[in-house]
């Protein structure tokens, strides 16, 4: 697969949380996936400086990914909160 299609379904996954993020004033963005299949996303709004942002980072949205498109071996955030 290549990387756009692997983008669009990482979107498609990323569509089921969304609306959790959008309530609370946030939202998540893909900035690339990387070579060795980590997904790198943006925070946006609200969740950029929300200390759950890890939680929502681990349950919610690597969960999703990984559950839609399993080639994806993680998820980590280029801004926000840092993930350890």
């Amino acid at each position: 697969m290549n990387k756009t299609e692997l983008i669009k379904k990482v979107n498609l996954a990323l569509d089921t949380v969304r609306p959790h993020l959008e309530a609370d004033g946030g939202n998540v963005e893909i900035v690339d996936i990387t070579n060795d299949m980590k997904v790198q996303v943006r925070w946006l709004g609200t969740c950029e400086s929300c200390n759950m942002s890890v939680m929502t980072m681990r349950a919610g949205l690597e969960q999703a990914i990984k559950n839609h498109v399993p080639e994806i071996l993680g998820v980590e955030a280029v801004n926000g909160v840092t993930v350890a």
